[in-house]
């Protein structure tokens, strides 16, 4: 322990405690060696991960997430996600073991032993297996026995794998926390301040004040010179872009009427089911849905109406199938009841830019012109076409559908379910705009039932279909040029944006599809017709940046550009008020006096436990510079948000009755767990930045 605390300057790797649990138990009692064999996942710092430590991990991870979402697809996004999650846990762990090997961590047997039978402080192998729900104590006679059952003796193996891996981890945890110290004077200045108020006063200066932006030009040579001083902020795993065509897995109306005829005949089994549960759950895509309590904004608009206005809406009845969003629902009525009422409402929306004063007088003229249609006797619906800016709602007359009260936002379901049917309210003003709604009407009725649902789905037949057409535009992509060949076939074209390895694309279903393209091929290489979840996809690799750094593009330029003259008024403005602060003979009032723009600011309470200025707001970094201040004397400028400060502290005192010495022993814990997950966490990153890494996925 002792060579350990004393290379303090070796970069280590650590576990917060979230992160222990699966780290050291999934770790798993399958671990290798350094052994090199074919079929590896990867290497850390030259050690392999073999492909079953990676799988394993993997399939404990799908495992979770199924006991958690039983009946939840994985798609090949989420797939990606795990295949992940299982890699940086393989690496994590294989930095671990290597570590615990550098510094002779070990754990005896008897350590093993005294941990298995300690009730404090059990392993979590044994708080999981043999804890007593009722008592949430280790239940001894149970663990007894399983120790003594010859049945057990593999799980007894490789329970102890486990505590071992679970306690060499804890003692290195436990050594890299003695590095960490809480000396006198840091807990004495922490509470001090903590409870310590300034009275003073100050002049804040905008940075315009040294001048306009125009008046601070930035050369090019400028903008590269602070990039490449800087440039460690940018730094970025590679990255890719591309851009796609995708096909999607229409069902075709013959795939539809198919779906239907299956769903017909189950109409007569259904109703005669002795068990509704087993009948959904053999039957359905949907295998929990029994029992459910539905109201009209659990459909589509069109199937809320053919299921609310069905003559077989009674118990006992047969309801269905009902087309609705990708599925035929067969619902089985147990019981009607009521509840609290949805609403269903039509909406016109102008967007609006509060800021923007132009855009608010657009918005204010286009209100005038649809309350004057509609008073003229203009169809809401006809006006909501004609004028929304929701381009969803729009196409069918600004309907929105059912809903209940937390669907929508808070302002929009205030206006709907305080008003009546027909009436029309607004404008209202949410997060997206301005809303003009009509109130189309309330329904409290609910239906309990059992639900059928099968999802139409694409055929084989239709499959093929679609991909030959992916297969013809992927050749004609090769011999005319990607963007050439889409708009002979007036097709789509999406655009990726930047993407790493780990990067989830906004392109539901098609994004591992992508990345694995994008990382194999070459500017300008036109894929094969990928296979998806939901269709078939032709991408092009647009850009890779392999180089680990942000390039200098148009928009970082800006960002930088933008920057440097920040600097350059900044700068200016603190050679103004230096020379202000010595014309005035350290007087804020007579700095004040020559210009009337100015005005001292006299907070009656300045704290530094939150940086709360009265009357002023919260500026931290200007409290901050209070704290080390003389009393009675001007300061140097001091940088604040957006500009900086002139201030003169004429006071600062401690928040009556309070008792220091009880004050730092409240904190002490506190301050030096905080230390601990800031240390923790610095090696956490650093340890992975130093390791050679290769992944051989």
């Amino acid at each position: 322990m002792s060579k350990l605390r004393d290379k303090t300057h070796i970069v280590l790797f650590v576990l917060v405690a979230a992160f222990l649990g699966l780290i050291v138990f999934e770790w798993g009692m399958n671990f290798t060696g350094p052994t090199r064999k074919a079929g590896d996942a990867g290497s850390v710092n030259g050690q392999s991960i073999s492909m079953k430590q990676y799988e394993e991990l993997y399939n404990e991870l799908v495992a979770g997430y199924r006991q958690s979402n039983p009946g939840a697809e994985i798609t090949s996004d989420l797939e990606a996600k795990f295949r992940d999650q299982a890699w940086n846990y393989a690496v994590d762990q294989t930095l671990i073991e290597q570590l615990l090997k550098k510094y002779r961590i070990e754990v005896s047997d008897q350590e093993v032993l005294d941990a298995v039978n300690s009730d404090l402080n059990p392993p979590s192998i044994i708080r999981q297996n043999f804890t007593d729900p009722k008592t949430g104590k280790i239940d001894r006679q149970l663990l007894e026995r399983a120790r003594s059952d010859p049945k057990a003796k593999e799980f007894w193996v490789n329970a102890q794998i486990v505590v071992k891996r679970e306690l060499m981890v804890g003692k290195l945890i436990m050594a890299l926390r003695t590095m960490v110290v809480v000396t006198e004077p840091e807990l004495d200045e922490l509470v001090q301040r903590q409870f310590t108020t300034f009275t003073g006063s100050f002049i804040p200066f905008p940075l315009s004040y040294a001048g306009l932006e125009s008046s601070f030009p930035v050369k090019d040579e400028e903008v590269k010179t602070w990039y490449e001083s800087h440039k460690e902020q940018f730094r970025q795993e590679p990255i890719r872009s591309a851009e796609f065509v995708f096909f999607p897995l229409t069902p075709s109306a013959q795939d539809n009427a198919q779906v239907k005829k299956e769903i017909d005949g189950l109409i007569p089994q259904f109703a005669s089911a002795a068990s509704d549960s087993e009948f959904v759950k053999i039957q359905s895509d949907m295998p929990n849905a029994v029992n459910e309590t539905l109201s009209r904004a659990d459909f589509s608009p069109a199937a809320s109406n053919a299921v609310f206005g069905s003559p077989n809406l009674a118990p006992g009845k047969i309801v269905g199938p009902i087309d609705d969003q990708g599925y035929y629902r067969l619902l089985k009525i147990k019981s009607l009841t009521t509840g609290e009422p949805v609403a269903s409402a039509s909406h016109i929306l102008i967007r609006l830019n509060p800021a923007d004063k132009a855009d608010a007088e657009r918005a204010m003229t286009l209100l005038k012109k649809i309350s004057e249609e509609l008073k003229s006797g203009a169809s809401f619906a006809s006006v909501a076409t004609k004028y929304s800016e929701d381009p969803g709602s729009a196409r069918n007359g600004g309907f929105v559908g059912w809903f209940t009260k937390e669907r929508m936002v808070p302002q929009f379901s205030q206006a709907v379910f305080a008003g009546r049917p027909g009436q029309i309210v607004g404008p209202v003003q949410t997060q997206f705009g301005l809303h003009v709604i009509k109130i189309e009407g309330f329904d409290n009725r609910r239906i309990v039932c059992a639900e059928v649902a099968r999802q139409i789905k694409a055929s084989t037949q239709t499959a093929e279909s679609i991909k030959r057409q992916a297969m013809d535009f992927q050749s004609a992509a090769k011999s005319k040029g990607f963007e050439a060949a889409a708009k002979a076939q007036k097709l789509d074209v999406g655009k990726t944006g930047d993407f790493s390895r780990q990067s989830l694309l906004s392109v539901p279903g098609m994004g591992d599809a992508i990345t694995k393209f994008g990382f194999k091929a070459k500017e300008g290489d036109i894929s094969d017709v990928l296979d998806t979840d939901k269709g078939f996809l032709v991408t092009k690799l647009l850009t890779k940046n392999d180089t680990g750094y942000h390039p200098l593009d148009a928009q970082l330029t800006a960002m930088i550009k933008t920057e440097l003259v920040r600097e350059k008024q900044g700068a200016a403005l603190k050679t103004k008020l230096l020379s202000l602060s010595k014309s005035s003979g350290g007087s804020l009032a007579a700095i004040a006096a020559g210009d009337p723009n100015l005005h001292v600011i006299t907070p009656k309470e300045i704290r530094w436990r939150d940086g709360a200025i009265e009357g002023f707001g919260v500026d931290p970094r200007l409290v901050e510079a209070m704290a080390g201040m003389k009393l009675n004397t001007l300061s140097p400028p001091v940088q604040i948000s957006g500009g900086y400060a002139l201030v003169v502290l004429t006071g600062r005192q401690l928040q009556p009755g309070v008792d220091l010495a009880a004050e730092k022993q409240k904190v002490l814990p506190q301050f030096m767990k905080v230390k601990q997950q800031q240390f923790l966490s610095e090696y956490l990153g650093s340890i992975r930045k130093a390791a050679k890494i290769e992944d051989f996925r």
